[in-house]
């Protein structure tokens, strides 16, 4: 273990730029005047905000610099990340596609091999579709007898979506073009003739394709069309649309048999849904190009009550996943002849929750379990929901199931803290499933011998036990000297199960970090009682949740608060600024990546309208005191100052990243600009000689977006850049 002298190397004087505050922009919220100085950085185009984003990136490039263990990051990084990673196959006619990187490839390409013995080959390999690997794959969709591949691409990470087609067999590219695609799926009918998706009209400003600056209007009027292949989209059938209620957003899917087309119907980021269902048979115009009758879509489901989400049918008997009266999900049937023959096929679990459901092999569902954060996977009956095998997995998360009822086989993907990744293949031909590792993925210079993973259940602010996973070198004594990192996120019923990351490795092995996870309410780990009880009235239970994680693990002796470092992107952005506004003694330094940071202005850019189911929107006046509470912007205090909430002996807030990306369209970019600069003005240059000396300073990355689509070597910079500013700025030596 050895330290280096460039690890004192000190931080620049730090003169953070001037920003702009408009003294006229006041808001009228129910009675309430909030001010908001920093309205002008919504214009993320402008050439005020170009110069302020680039007099901001000046000042993270000079406090960068003196992160000495930022190159040795990169280069550990870089060594973990050069090993072949694979995802799970899945088959169409005889023909397997799967995802593989051989190593240090920007992105994932797509391989196509003719039966499992056959020779692979690269399809399509994204990497290629521009210089600078800034354009990704987001979605794809091959036909049923494995001719055509539709694939969606997305520039700078954007969340629109361009769909381009190509034909397998020659690898041969159509001249089909589908433009303003987003929040969609590839649905292709039986017969290969072409497929669903989903898009929003062109705006009125349209040159034929989402140009290459960032779009922050509200997405509204969402519709499905059938696109034939080989032909224009301005030829394609639409098929759903309703302008009554502009908010909807459609998911079509095309049942297995071919027999139906099915559209999700959502209005927000909740697990409700409506569900309707059109007969493909009994259609006779869908051949007819151009007709603008929109299709018979019978309402099976009118009512935002639950979720929804169909597994298999038999005929016109459809088995369906649903939290409907059952907050953990169980399975019900229902013939959709008869729409009030609802019968549950799995009842609801005691304790575990149904997370997903894959009907396989004829007449079996592989039903997949999440209890106490552990997946548990069982074969059952399609028909009776009888229990048949118990499939063995380790602890870890389950990331990927692959298979359909025609196929004697199914893929499984799994990995955990400690395994970076196994497919295991099921055979179910001879009656019992009998798994094998089909692919395992190994990372040269990892041993997992040498660290461990636990859970731990600790107590919240309210009494609520909370599971926490902590991941470290084995047999570390506590005595609170370690540093560590504490990731969360608390929001959308969305679960954080184990996973491996070759940050995390670098961390522990090099940095001697101890590295946690903690499951807060409003997660889906436990249920749709969970998330609630982290959300809109009972938001402040997830920073609590979050603030008691950190105090545990000062209190057990992992860490102290010097040294403990949180981390979150999104809902965990905003997750880690409301604890540093709330708590800024019990951190030693903050990542918040892409966070929703002004909760009274959300729901007027992009898609975020769909997060008031979480949150509530500052229009309802019940639902604005709520959110006035905790909303980061709104809440920076000087610690230094009696009545701030902070701890008197705690004169500061901790170094603070805040990171986002120029081309993310689903949390715009004018939150964090809005928060860095509230924060500066607040905490430093609205002060003389004040005491906050850590810095608070943003990463913005260029032609980047919300997370999807980086590539390998962005991934890598972006960790290297965010860890050696915390191990600087919490004073970790380098272990080699």
């Amino acid at each position: 273990m050895g330290s280096l002298a460039a690890a004192d190397e000190p931080l620049p004087p730090l003169r953070y730029p001037p920003a702009r505050r408009d003294g006229d922009i006041v808001d009228d919220y129910h009675g309430v005047l909030v001010p908001d100085p920093y309205r002008w950085m919504e214009e993320l185009e402008s050439e005020e905000v170009k110069e302020y984003v680039r007099a901001q990136a000046a000042v993270a490039d000079a406090v960068l610099a003196t992160c000495d263990h930022r190159g040795r990051l990169r280069g550990q990084l870089t060594a973990l990340l050069d090993h072949p990673r694979y995802r799970a196959p899945f088959k169409r006619a005889g023909t397997y596609f799967y995802f593989h990187n051989p190593g240090l490839l920007p992105h994932s390409a797509l391989y196509v091999q003719h039966g499992l013995g056959g020779e692979p080959s690269v399809l399509l390999d994204p990497s290629e579709l521009s210089d600078d690997a800034t354009v990704s794959l987001s979605m794809i969709g091959v036909s049923d007898d494995g001719e055509h591949l539709a694939y969606g691409t997305s520039a700078s990470g954007s969340d629109w979506v361009t769909i381009s087609l190509m034909r397998v067999r020659d690898k041969h590219r159509l001249p089909d073009t589908l433009s303003w695609v987003k929040f969609s799926r590839i649905a292709w009918t039986s017969d290969g003739k072409g497929f669903f998706y989903s898009r929003f009209p062109a705006p009125k400003d349209d040159d034929g394709a989402p140009e290459s600056g960032i779009r922050t209007d509200v997405n509204l009027n969402h519709e499905v069309y059938y696109h034939f292949l080989g032909t224009d989209q301005s030829d394609d059938v639409m098929c759903w649309r309703d302008p009554e209620h502009p908010k909807y957003i459609y998911t079509p899917e095309v049942t297995e048999d071919g027999k139906y087309v099915l559209l999700s119907v959502s209005e927000s980021s909740e697990p409700v849904n409506k569900l309707y269902y059109c007969d493909l048979a009994a259609l006779s115009g869908m051949n007819a190009k151009g007709t603008h009758e929109m299709l018979p879509f019978v309402k099976l489901v009118d009512k935002f009550e639950a979720f929804y989400g169909v597994v298999a049918n038999d005929g016109t008997r459809f088995t369906i996943l649903t939290n409907k009266d059952a907050p953990r999900c169980k399975l019900s049937r229902v013939d959709v002849d008869d729409p009030q023959s609802w019968t549950d096929v799995l009842p609801e679990d005691d304790r575990a929750v149904l997370e997903s459901a894959c009907a396989v092999h004829g007449d079996k569902v592989l039903v997949n379990y999440l209890s106490d954060v552990k997946y548990v996977l069982q074969m059952r009956s399609l028909a009776t929901g009888e229990l048949l095998h118990g499939i063995p997995i380790d602890i870890g998360s389950v990331n990927g199931i692959t298979g359909r009822r025609g196929d004697s086989e199914v893929f499984i993907e799994f990995s955990s803290f400690l395994t970076p990744g196994i497919v295991y293949r099921c055979d179910l031909s001879s009656g019992s499933p009998e798994m094998s590792i089909y692919r395992d993925i190994n990372v040269p210079g990892f041993d997992r011998t040498d660290f461990e993973a636990k859970q731990v259940f600790y107590p919240s602010k309210d009494g609520t036990k909370i599971p926490m996973f902590v991941v470290s070198r084995k047999k570390i004594v506590l005595d609170g000297s370690h540093p560590a990192l504490l990731f969360g996120y608390g929001g959308f019923g969305m679960s954080m199960t184990p996973q491996f990351s070759a940050a995390r490795v670098v961390l522990m092995r090099n940095l001697g970090f101890v590295t946690c996870i903690a499951n807060i309410r409003g997660g889906g780990e436990y249920g749709e009682g969970w998330h609630k009880a982290g959300s809109l009235a009972n938001k402040q239970n997830c920073f609590d949740d979050f603030v008691a994680a950190g105090e545990f693990l000062v209190s057990a002796g992992y860490t102290s608060p010097s040294r403990l470092c949180i981390e979150g992107g999104s809902n965990g952005g905003l997750l880690v600024a409301a604890c540093i506004n709330q708590r800024p003694g019990l951190f030693g330094c903050a990542l918040a990546h892409v966070g929703v940071m002004d909760m009274l202005r959300f729901h007027k850019f992009t898609i975020g309208r769909a997060w008031a189911c979480d949150f509530g929107c500052s229009e309802k006046e019940e639902e604005f005191h709520w959110l006035i509470k905790y909303s980061p912007l709104h809440n920076v205090r000087r610690p230094w100052e009696k009545g701030a909430g902070g701890d008197q002996h705690h004169r500061q807030y901790p170094p603070t990243m805040l990171l986002t990306a120029d081309h993310d369209d689903r949390v715009v970019p004018s939150h964090t600009l809005k928060f860095l600069a509230t924060m500066q003005h607040v905490l430093c240059t609205s002060v003389e000689h004040g005491p906050q000396t850590n810095p608070i300073v943003a990463r913005i990355d260029r032609k980047s977006g919300h997370g999807c689509g980086r590539s390998t070597q962005k991934i890598i910079d972006e960790a290297a850049d965010r860890y050696a500013f915390a191990a600087k700025m919490m004073g970790v030596s380098w272990i080699d």
